[in-house]
């Protein structure tokens, strides 16, 4: 039986703790987190066997310990924990920035027992009340081991990694470091400029944002994450972000001298080299955007609509990734956009539905 503890119990801390728990009825998990109601909910569901107000000696027994505290924490957890560490104890983080917690890490003289982690998986919502195992499934997971943890711990770490329906890929804190800042924080720090952009540049009626459409809804969904998160994820990964950051000017600058010059050719070019890569993400296997399972389904506009089709599928045991009413009104009723976890569960999906009158509009 293997013993588990959770430094933080967020939507991150307790997706793995969940996807532990039902790849392995037997584990034992220790879970600590400033948030009492996170700790009772977590015993509540079963996830965790015992929990703890405090870091203390609870954490000697442990065989792998998750650092899953907002990464201003992790320095902090880090002292408190050390004491109580056992030598055999694999130390692992979640963190979007590996590089600091890799030099605490070693000024802790911990290296030999630590694995950085990163599941590059997440959403806007937040807190273990909105944690889910499938959070992780088909994610890659960035593994990044010092070099002196011994290969046994990292295979350790890759197993684990895999039951729990992720993707491990092993890279240096470095190469992780410059990777993320431009696939993940770079983006967040460009949405949230165009948030603020639109709330500047809109009039006293806030008609910019009453039209906000799915595409600005889209790219700036992430907005909605924790700003504290990324507060700390900029002041971390700063210079990274800043490397990257002037590449993005030096691009909407020449974009901008296209516009002025009414360049037909490298304005046309510019999308279409666009499309054409991002096309390719989706088309790949191993790519790092997953192609959507989206139906768009006729509904009544009216309340409990969207419960019924919720229920009808919850009832026929298909499992709703998201759902939402899509703002368009080219007609009659409302448009529901639903979400799902792959092709079978949206294949059935739909046969239901049609089968209970409902017409269904595309698939994406």
């Amino acid at each position: 039986m293997k013993t588990y503890g959770f430094i933080g119990l967020g939507l991150i801390g307790g997706s793995i703790a969940r996807g532990i728990r039902e790849a392995d009825a037997d584990a034992y998990i220790y879970a600590y987190d400033v948030n009492e109601e996170s700790l009772r909910l977590a015993m509540e569901d079963g996830v965790a066997n015992e929990i703890t107000s405090v870091i203390d000696e609870h954490f000697s027994k442990c065989d792998m310990v998750f650092l899953c505290a907002p990464v201003q924490k992790n320095d902090s957890n880090l002292l408190l924990l050390k004491p109580y560490l056992s030598p055999s104890c694999l130390l692992t983080d979640v963190g979007s920035v590996k590089t600091d917690i890799h030099e605490n890490v070693k000024k802790l003289g911990l290296e030999a027992q630590f694995i950085g982690g990163h599941p590059m998986a997440g959403s806007e919502r937040i807190g273990y009340v909105n944690s889910k195992s499938v959070l992780l499934q088909n994610a890659y997971y960035i593994l990044t081991p010092t070099v002196s943890v011994p290969k046994e711990k990292l295979a350790e770490c890759r197993e684990l990694v895999t039951r729990l329906g992720s993707i491990p890929l092993v890279l240096t804190c470095e190469q992780h470091d410059y990777v993320t800042a431009a696939v993940s924080h770079l983006p967040h720090v460009i949405s949230a400029s165009l948030v603020n952009l639109v709330r500047d540049s809109d009039n006293a009626d806030g008609l910019m944002k009453m039209i906000a459409a799915g595409g600005f809804k889209d790219i700036t969904r992430i907005s909605s994450s924790s700003a504290t998160m990324w507060q700390q994820i900029c002041l971390t990964n700063t210079e990274n972000i800043e490397k990257l950051l002037d590449h993005y000017i030096s691009s909407l600058q020449t974009f901008r001298e296209y516009l002025e010059t009414r360049n037909s050719e490298k304005l046309y070019e510019t999308f279409d080299v666009a499309r054409i890569y991002r096309d390719s993400f989706i088309s790949a296997s191993s790519g790092p955007i997953k192609k959507s399972f989206v139906l768009t389904v006729d509904i009544a506009d009216e309340p409990g609509a969207i419960a019924a089709i919720a229920t009808i599928l919850a009832l026929s045991q298909v499992s709703i990734k998201n759902i939402g009413i899509t703002h368009n009104r080219e007609y009659e009723g409302g448009i529901l956009r639903i979400e799902f976890y792959d092709k079978a569960s949206t294949d059935k999906a739909e046969t239901i539905l049609k089968g209970k009158g409902y017409t269904i509009y595309t698939r994406e």
